[in-house]
């Protein structure tokens, strides 16, 4: 028999016409993305986030699994993200269901090569 936990959890994906913008001002986005959710990870906010790789559809980006307790708490930090305000990235949140505690397991990690 399993017991279902919970985590609210919302994945980034690029608009479907993105704003043009110098590579300065996409670094300087992507600059305050990466600290905002390493912000909301050091506040135990977010249990795990990260890019994701080999997607059907590249207009996916990432997961963020959220520690909000509601899905209204979880989008209002998703929105808040500098990237997702700038237009850059748009957030879909959902309920994810999951055995307890399996996100205290630990993954492998991976190095990839810079591009």
């Amino acid at each position: 028999m399993w017991i279902w936990s919970h985590s609210n959890w919302w994945f980034f994906a690029g608009p479907r016409t993105p704003r043009r913008m110098t590579r300065k001002t996409l670094n300087r986005f992507q600059r305050e993305h990466l600290e905002y959710n390493a912000s909301l990870r050091a506040s135990g906010d977010i249990a795990t986030n990260g890019p994701v790789m080999d997607q059907p559809d590249e207009q996916l980006r990432g997961l963020t699994f959220y520690r909000t307790g509601s899905l209204a708490r979880a989008r209002e930090l998703a929105e808040a993200d500098p990237a997702v305000r700038a237009g850059r990235l748009v957030v879909d949140v959902m309920t994810w269901l999951c055995p307890p505690r399996s996100l205290r397991q630990p993954g492998h990690v991976i190095t990839l090569p810079d591009d």
